[in-house]
């Protein structure tokens, strides 16, 4: 995939194409599935290089447990569950961009060699 910038513009316009069209996901699962413990390994050590696992997510997890008041306690647990799903999905995406980079590097690289 060459090097480019995208503007705000097109990342909206791209996402909007992908929310139009949802059967255009059903080869990128078959994809996926077929990569997942491959990705949940990338994905696991970008989270860990990154700092998010460790004494500081330890740390949330006892505090989050340790809240004595449930609704409190359910509060907490939720926000950490919807952080770490909304961390996930970023890193997700960034090892997704660097995938499709390295598919598209593979296949220039064919095109050479046959071409």
């Amino acid at each position: 995939m060459p090097a480019r910038r995208f503007t705000a513009e097109e990342v909206d316009a791209a996402v909007a194409a992908l929310a139009d069209d949802p059967d255009r996901f059903t080869h990128t699962q078959e994809i996926v599935t077929h990569a997942a413990p491959g990705l949940q390994r990338v994905l696991n050590e970008a989270l860990d290089a990154g700092g998010w696992f460790g004494e500081a997510h330890e740390a949330q997890i006892a505090g989050v447990a340790g809240t004595e008041d449930e609704p409190a306690r359910l509060t907490a647990l939720r926000t950490l569950i919807a952080e770490e799903t909304r961390l996930a999905m970023l890193v997700g995406v960034a090892v997704g961009l660097e995938l499709a980079r390295e598919l598209y590097a593979d296949d220039h690289d064919h095109a050479e060699e046959n071409g």
